[in-house]
C-alpha cells in the first residue's frame, strides 16, 4: 500500500452490516477510491463484478472516509461516471446512479483544475448529495433588473421589445422566454453585428458584412449546393461509393452502392469556454462543429477534421528572446501554456474517442504592445474545422407537417453553458466569475459517436426518413428544436427530456447547452423503426413532441400543466430594432522591423522557434490521423516523419480516386497593420497550401469557410473589420470563387480586474476545401531522392516586404510595409500553372511561403529526411537584401522539379514569375548565395533548434523523459521498408477485385461495442481480400440476434469502446463475460477448429484482457497505459515474422503501418520464448516503439497461429496513399503488402471448408 495510505482514516460503521438501498460503496485500489451510488441492494455475485470491474479494488466496510481528496464537483456527474455506470448495466448490474474516482493525496496544496475539480476532507453518504430543489418559473417584472441578474447581455432595444411583447400577450414574462430570447438572440447565435448597419466616418455602408460575403457565391456559385442554409457548406461531388451493412436494426453484410455525392465544409471557434476551462472547451468546440457537419441537409457523414489554435506567449523555458517585449499579465482562468497544452488535448481527446481524424491545423502565438494599446489572444482562439460528405438527394432540408414528430438524440441535460450563448458575445471578464464558469463544458464523445450512428443508418437507407435535423448547442433546446418547427409551430414535451441533473428548473432544462445531441424530425411511421437502430447503438432516443401547424411555440410540462415558453415563433425570434454599428477609423503606425544583416543566422534560430513556425509535432503526435482508413494526406511527411504538409487529403470513399482537400490560412499580424491586405493574405496562403492537391476543375471550383474573431465595440475596430470583410468580399469575387459558409466571434476582448484590457488582434481563418481528382497525386514538401531542380513560383508580384511576418514578430515589431497580391487574375493564372505541373507529373515536392519565409520553406523541406540538401543562388529574385528576401511572407510557392529551366521557362511563356533558384543535393549540404553573400547553414542543427519547441510543449504532456527520448531519436528513426519478394502491388496478383458486387461465400464478421470507431475501414479490408463481411454489435450478441455460427472469421475493432473508461476494453469484455448469450456465442467460436479471429488496437486490449491468446498461460498478458501516458499516433516501422495464419507470407518483411491509440504496452510476464510474437516494431526506443511494450512486440499470436491480437491498425495501411511516407519508386502500387494478410486468412478458411 502507498505511503498516501495514512492520510485516509475510515469510520467503520457495525461489522457485517447488509447494504442498504441508496448507500454510497467505497473501492479503493492503490490510491484511488470508487465512490459507487447504489439504489439498490447489490448481491454478492454484483459485488464480485464491480471488484473485477475496478481491477482487484478492495471494498471498504465504511460509510464515511476522512482524508484529503481530490474529486469532481458534486453537482456534475462526469462523462466518465456516465461511461462506468453505463458498464455495469450492460453487465446485468442494476440500481447503480453514480461511480466516480476520487484521488487520495497527501497535501491540500496539491494541484487540480478548479474548473472540473475540488477538494475533499470526507468522503461521505451525501458526497453526491445537492441540497437545492429545482427553482418554480419565475414571471418577471424588470426586464432590466433580470437581465443584470442573469448577465443576458441583452440591449436596450430588445428590453424595450420584451417589454411591448409582455403587455401586447396580456402576460408577464417567463424566466424561460426572457432567458431563451437573450440566447436564440444573442451575438453569438444570430450574428446581429454581420446582420447589421455600419457607420463609417459619417457614411452609412452600402451592405451588410454578411452581404458581402453571400456576394460572392450569387456572382460566383461554383459548386455549391447548399450556402447559407445550414450550419455547414455542401459543394457538388462526383459519384462514390457506400460501404455499409445492407439493413442497419441487426447484424446484417457489407454491401457497395453507388451515390452522387456532395462534400460539406464547415468551420467553427468556441473561444469563450476554451478560454475558461480550455480541455472540455475545445473538446466539447470540436464536438459542436462535427455535429454541425452531421446535421447537415437530412444528416450527413463527417470524415475529417481541422484545428486552430491562437494564444498569448506561453513563455516556454523562462521566456524567449521575442517573449521579453512585452509582459505577462494576471491570467483570469488558465495560463497560456496551460491552454495551449489542455485545448490541444481536449480537441485531440474528442476527434480520437468519436473516431474523426484530426489531419490539419495551425498554431500562432502572439503579443504586441505599442501606441497605447495592448495585443493577444488573451481571449483566445480556437477553431474547429472539417470535411465531410453527404448524399446529393439529402443535402435540402424537408419541411415538416403538423404531427409530425420530434426526435432527440443523445445525452442527458446538465447545468452547462447557461448563458454560454449570451456570455460569449460579450468581453471575457465582464461578468462575475459564477456566470462565467456556467460555461464549462461536458464532453462525452462517445455519446456523439452513438447518436451519430444511428443517424448514419438512417441516412444510408435507400429512403432516408428524417426530415430535418438539427445540433444540440448554442442556445439549448430553443434554438435546436425552434429550428426544427420555424415552418410549423411545435409543442415540446417538457417531461420526455432527459435530466441529468435533478435540480435542473425549466428555465434550465429549456436553454442548457449540453452536448452530443442531435434533434430530428420524422414521420410518425418511422419511430419505431428509428427506434430499433438507436437501440442497437445504444444512442439514447427520445420522443419529446410533435410539429404543430399553428406557429406557436410550446415547451409544456404535461404533469404539472406548466408551460415555461408559450409563445408564437415570429416573437421568440424577435423583431428588435436592427444593430448599427457607428465607427470611425483610426490610423495606426507600427514601427518598421528593425535589424542588423550581421544577425542573420541568429533570426533564423529565433524564428524557427516560434510557435507558429516551430515543428507542431506536439500537437500531431497525439491525434489520430489515420482512422477512417480514408487519409490520404495528413500532416507528417518523409522518412522522419516530421508535420510539414499543410494541405490535408482524404478519400471519398475506399477505392481512393475521388477525395477531398482541405487547407488553412491566416494573416492576423498583417491584418493590425492593414487589415484589407490580411484578408487578402489569408484567402491566398489557404489557397496556395491547397494548390499541391489537384482540384478538380481548378480554382473556380475551391469553396472557403471565413471565420472572423474581431474586438468589435473598440475603437476602429468596427471599421477596421467592414475594411476587412469588404476586402475578403471583394478579392474572392475577383478570383471567381466563393465563401459559403463560416462563423463570427466578434467580442474578442480581455478585461483585467485593475480595468487593463488586452485585444486580440482582428482575425479572419480561412479554410478552403475542393473536390480532388486523385488522392494519389497529392504533393508533399518532402523532397525526392533524385537530380532536380527548386524553382520559385512568384504567387503575388509584390516586393519583398517584411511588415506582419514572423521575423518582425521576433523582432518585437509589426510594421505597416506589408505584402498583398497586386493582382487577382494573376495569382488565378499562377494558381493553374501550378495545378497543371502537379497534373502532368512535374512536380517531386513543394511548399508555400508563408509563417516564417523562404528560409523556413526551403529548410523544412530539407527536414523530412536525413540524406537532401541544397545549393542555392537567390539572383534571379533580384533582392540584394538578405534579410527581406528569406524572411518575407510574401505569397509563393516553391517546387522540386526535373527540367527546371526548361519549366520556368514555359511558366514564363504563360506570363508567370518563375525562377530556378537551386538544385537538391543528397550531401546533407545546404548552401546559399545572393548579392555577393555566401552563407552554409548546417541542416541537422537547426531541424534540432525548429524541433526544440515542441520539445518544450511536449514535457508537459509526455513527461520530461519521454520528451526528451522523443527529441534526441526523432531524427534517428528513419522509416526503411522491405517488400516481399514477390510483391507486385496489383490486386491481380490475388485475382482481387477492386469493387466486387457480389457475394463470395466466405462468410466473417467484425464486432464492436459502444465507443467503437473502426470497423468500416476494417470490413473494407476484409471485404476487398474476397470475404462476405458482416457488421455485429454487441447488442446483436447480448439479445441473441447473432450467434456467430455462420462465420469463420471474427475481428475486434479499434475505438474506445466506453472511453476507455476504468481501463480499455474491461467494460467490453463485461459485456461478454456478464451477458449470457455473448458469452456462450464467444465460446463456441473459439471452440470450433473452423476459425481465425483478429483484435486491433481496442479489439486487441480485448483479446489480452479476455485472455483469448494465451488462455493456457498462469499469468496473463496485461495492456498498459503507454510508458508516456498519453495517445500516440504516428507511422512506424514493424517487422513481421513467422508465427500467425495471417502474416506467416510476409515474415522478414520491414513495413509501415499507423499507430493510434493510448493503452498499447503488451507487459508479458514470462521470458519471451513463450509468445508467439509476429509483428515487432522495428525500434526498440521511443517513439519507434510508441508504447514501451516488452521485446517490442506489436502483436501476439495463439500458439496455433490462428488468432492474433495487434496494436497497431493494418486496416488503415492498406492503400499505399494511406501511408505517410512509401517507398519512392513504388508510387503505382494498387495496394500494401498488408493485403496479404487478409488474403492469407481467406484462403486459410477455404481450405478448412474445402475438407
Amino acid at each position: 500500500m502507498s505511503d498516501l495510505s495514512k492520510n485516509v482514516i475510515i469510520k467503520f460503521d457495525s461489522p457485517n452490516k447488509p447494504i442498504p438501498t441508496g448507500m454510497i460503496l467505497f473501492f479503493r485500489k492503490a490510491n484511488v477510491i470508487y465512490a459507487v451510488d447504489a439504489r439498490k441492494e447489490l448481491s454478492a455475485a454484483d459485488l464480485a463484478k464491480l471488484t473485477w470491474l475496478f481491477s482487484e479494488a478492495k471494498q471498504l466496510d465504511a460509510e464515511v472516509l476522512n482524508g484529503i481528496f481530490i474529486g469532481p464537483r458534486r453537482e456534475m456527474i462526469t462523462p466518465w461516471s456516465t461511461n462506468a455506470v453505463e458498464i455495469t448495466q450492460n453487465m446485468g448490474i442494476e440500481g447503480i446512479a453514480r461511480i466516480e474516482e476520487f484521488e487520495i493525496v497527501k497535501s491540500e496544496d496539491t494541484p487540480y483544475d478548479p474548473m472540473l475539480r475540488r477538494l475533499y476532507r470526507s468522503i461521505d453518504q451525501d458526497v453526491y448529495t445537492i441540497r437545492k430543489q429545482p427553482d418554480p418559473v419565475i414571471y418577471i417584472d424588470d426586464i432590466a433588473a433580470y437581465n443584470q441578474q442573469e448577465g443576458l447581455a441583452l440591449s436596450e432595444d430588445e428590453m424595450t421589445y420584451l417589454k411591448n411583447l409582455s403587455e401586447r400577450i396580456g402576460r408577464k414574462l417567463t424566466d424561460s422566454e426572457v432567458f431563451g430570447f437573450s440566447q436564440v438572440n444573442s451575438e453569438h447565435c444570430r450574428h446581429k453585428i454581420f446582420n447589421g448597419l455600419f457607420i463609417v466616418d459619417g457614411e452609412e455602408m452600402p451592405s451588410t458584412l454578411f452581404g458581402l460575403i453571400k456576394k460572392t457565391t450569387k456572382a460566383n456559385p461554383g459548386r455549391v449546393v447548399s450556402a447559407y442554409k445550414d450550419n455547414c457548406a455542401f459543394l457538388q461531388g462526383p459519384v462514390v461509393e457506400q460501404f455499409a451493412p445492407a439493413s442497419h436494426e441487426t447484424s446484417d453484410y457489407y454491401t457497395v452502392k453507388d451515390f452522387e455525392s456532395v462534400i460539406s465544409l464547415k468551420a467553427e471557434t468556441h473561444n469563450f469556454p476554451t478560454t475558461v476551462e480550455p480541455f472540455n472547451g475545445a473538446a466539447t468546440g470540436t464536438g459542436g462543429e462535427i455535429r454541425d457537419r452531421i446535421a447537415g441537409g437530412k444528416g450527413a457523414f463527417p470524415v475529417a477534421g481541422t484545428a486552430v489554435y491562437m494564444t498569448a506567449y506561453p513563455r516556454l523555458d523562462g521566456g524567449r528572446e521575442w517573449e521579453q517585449n512585452t509582459t505577462p499579465r494576471e491570467w483570469l482562468y488558465q495560463t497560456p501554456e496551460d491552454i495551449l497544452i489542455k485545448a490541444s488535448n481536449g480537441a485531440s481527446d474528442f476527434g480520437n474517442k468519436f473516431g474523426q481524424p484530426l489531419i490539419c491545423g495551425s498554431l500562432l502565438t502572439f503579443e504586441h504592445f505599442e501606441n497605447g494599446k495592448k495585443f493577444g489572444y488573451d481571449k483566445v482562439i480556437m477553431q474547429a474545422g472539417g470535411i465531410g460528405y453527404g448524399r446529393k438527394k439529402d443535402s435540402i432540408k424537408g419541411e415538416p407537417q403538423a404531427g409530425d414528430k420530434v426526435v432527440l438524440l443523445g445525452g442527458d441535460n446538465y447545468r452547462i453553458g447557461m448563458g454560454g450563448g449570451a456570455v460569449s458575445s460579450v468581453a471575457t471578464g465582464e461578468y462575475a466569475g459564477a456566470i462565467e464558469l456556467n460555461a464549462v463544458q461536458r464532453s462525452n464523445p462517445e455519446m456523439q459517436k452513438r447518436a451519430y450512428n444511428a443517424i448514419r443508418a438512417a441516412a444510408e437507407e435507400d429512403e432516408n426518413p428524417i426530415i430535418s435535423i438539427h445540433d444540440h448547442g448554442a442556445g439549448g433546446h430553443l434554438n435546436c428544436l425552434s429550428e426544427l418547427v420555424e415552418s410549423t409551430g411545435g409543442r415540446i414535451d417538457m417531461e420526455k427530456l432527459p435530466i441529468g441533473d435533478p435540480t435542473l428548473s425549466a428555465k434550465e432544462i429549456v436553454g442548457n447547452e449540453s452536448q452530443e445531441r442531435m434533434g430530428f424530425v420524422v414521420k410518425e411511421e418511422h419511430i419505431e423503426k428509428l427506434r430499433r437502430i438507436a437501440e442497437r447503438e445504444r444512442s439514447p432516443f427520445y420522443v419529446i413532441g410533435e410539429a404543430t401547424g399553428d406557429m406557436q411555440f410550446t415547451f409544456v410540462n404535461n404533469e404539472t400543466g406548466e408551460k415555461p415558453i408559450d409563445l408564437k415563433l415570429e416573437d421568440m425570434f424577435g423583431k428588435a430594432p436592427r444593430t448599427v454599428m457607428t465607427d470611425h477609423t483610426v490610423k495606426e503606425s507600427y514601427a518598421e522591423p528593425q535589424y542588423d544583416a550581421g544577425k542573420l543566422v541568429h533570426y533564423i534560430e529565433n524564428v524557427l522557434q516560434l510557435e507558429a513556425v516551430a515543428a507542431k509535432d506536439w500537437l500531431t503526435n497525439k491525434v489520430d490521423r489515420s482512422v477512417t482508413g480514408r487519409v490520404a494526406k495528413q500532416q507528417t511527411a518523409g522518412s522522419v516523419q516530421l508535420p510539414l504538409n499543410d494541405c490535408a487529403v482524404v478519400a471519398l470513399d475506399y477505392q481512393g480516386k475521388h477525395g477531398i482537400a482541405t487547407a488553412l490560412g491566416h494573416a492576423p499580424v498583417s491584418a493590425l497593420a492593414d487589415p484589407a491586405k490580411g484578408s487578402v493574405l489569408a484567402i491566398t496562403e489557404a489557397l496556395t497550401n491547397i494548390v499541391f492537391a489537384p482540384i478538380d476543375g481548378g480554382l473556380p471550383s475551391v469553396s472557403l469557410s471565413a471565420n472572423w474573431m474581431w474586438p468589435c465595440k473598440n475603437e476602429g475596430e468596427d471599421a477596421r473589420l467592414y475594411t476587412a470583410v469588404q476586402a475578403a468580399s471583394d478579392y474572392a469575387l475577383a478570383l471567381g470563387i466563393n465563401i459559403p459558409t463560416g462563423k463570427d466571434s466578434l467580442s474578442m476582448t480581455q478585461k483585467y480586474k485593475d480595468g487593463e484590457q488586452v485585444y486580440a488582434p482582428g482575425t479572419v481563418i480561412i479554410t478552403s476545401a475542393g473536390e480532388v481528382s486523385d488522392v494519389k497525386k497529392v504533393i508533399s514538401p518532402a523532397l525526392k531522392h533524385r537530380r532536380s531542380q527548386i524553382i520559385y513560383v512568384d504567387m503575388c508580384r509584390d516586393k519583398f516586404r517584411l511588415g506582419g511576418s514572423s521575423f518582425a514578430q521576433v523582432v518585437g515589431s509589426v510594421g505597416m510595409d506589408v505584402p498583398t497580391v497586386t493582382s487577382a487574375d494573376y495569382f488565378t493564372r499562377a494558381f493553374g500553372a501550378v495545378q497543371q505541373l502537379i497534373e502532368e507529373g512535374k512536380v517531386l515536392a513543394g511548399h508555400d511561403v508563408s509563417a516564417g519565409g523562404l528560409i523556413t520553406t526551403l529548410l523544412e523541406m530539407t527536414f523530412a529526411d536525413n540524406r537532401s540538401g541544397i545549393d542555392l543562388s537567390l539572383a534571379a529574385l533580384a533582392e540584394p537584401d538578405l534579410i527581406k528576401v528569406l524572411f518575407s511572407e510574401k505569397p509563393a510557392v516553391v517546387l522540386q522539379v526535373e527540367n527546371g529551366s526548361e519549366i520556368c521557362e514555359n511558366l514564363k511563356f504563360d506570363g508567370i514569375d518563375a525562377y530556378v533558384i537551386g538544385d537538391v543535393n543528397q550531401e546533407r549540404r545546404f548552401t546559399l548565395t545572393n548579392a555577393g553573400v555566401e552563407l552554409t547553414l548546417l541542416i541537422d542543427d537547426l531541424r534540432d533548434t525548429w524541433f526544440k519547441t515542441s520539445y518544450l510543449l511536449d514535457r508537459r504532456q509526455s513527461g520530461a523523459q519521454k520528451a526528451s527520448e522523443r527529441f534526441a531519436n526523432y531524427k534517428n528513426q528513419e522509416l526503411s521498408f522491405i517488400f516481399p519478394e514477390n510483391f507486385t502491388g496489383k490486386l491481380s496478383q490475388w485475382g482481387l477485385e477492386a469493387s466486387r458486387r457480389t457475394p463470395s461465400g466466405i462468410k466473417a464478421a467484425v464486432i464492436r461495442e459502444q465507443g467503437s470507431n473502426s470497423e468500416r475501414e476494417m470490413a473494407w479490408c476484409m471485404y476487398l481480400a474476397g470475404m462476405d463481411v458482416k457488421d455485429v454489435h454487441m447488442t446483436d450478441l447480448i439479445s441473441g440476434r447473432e450467434t456467430l455460427e455462420d462465420v469463420n472469421m471474427i475481428v475486434f475493432v479499434g475505438g474506445f469502446a466506453n472511453s476507455d473508461v476504468l481501463n480499455s476494453a474491461k467494460g467490453w469484455a463485461g459485456a461478454f463475460l456478464y451477458n449470457e448469450r455473448a458469452k456462450e456465442a464467444l465460446d463456441r467460436f473459439y471452440a470450433r477448429e473452423d476459425t481465425l479471429s483478429l483484435g486491433v488496437c481496442n479489439g486487441c486490449q480485448l483479446m489480452v484482457e479476455l485472455g483469448l491468446i494465451t488462455p493456457d498461460h498462469d499469468k496473463k498478458p496485461r495492456m498498459l497505459h503507454n510508458d508516456s501516458h498519453k495517445f500516440e499516433s504516428c507511422f512506424v516501422n514493424v517487422e513481421v515474422e513467422k508465427g500467425s495464419v495471417m502474416f506467416d507470407s510476409l515474415a522478414g518483411s520491414r513495413l509501415g503501418i499507423w499507430v493510434a491509440h493510448g493503452e498499447g504496452k503488451f507487459r508479458l510476464p514470462y521470458e519471451k520464448e513463450r509468445y508467439n510474437i509476429p509483428l515487432k516494431y522495428a525500434y526498440s526506443e521511443y517513439p519507434g516503439n510508441p508504447n514501451g511494450s516488452d521485446y517490442d512486440a506489436a502483436g501476439i499470436a495463439s500458439a496455433d497461429g490462428r488468432h492474433v491480437a495487434m496494436m497497431p491498425h493494418i486496416e488503415r495501411s492498406l492503400r499505399p496513399w494511406n501511408w505517410a511516407y512509401y517507398s519512392e519508386d513504388r508510387m503505382d502500387d494498387e495496394v500494401t503488402p498488408w493485403i496479404e494478410a487478409f488474403v492469407n486468412a481467406r484462403k486459410w478458411i477455404e481450405q478448412k471448408k474445402n475438407r
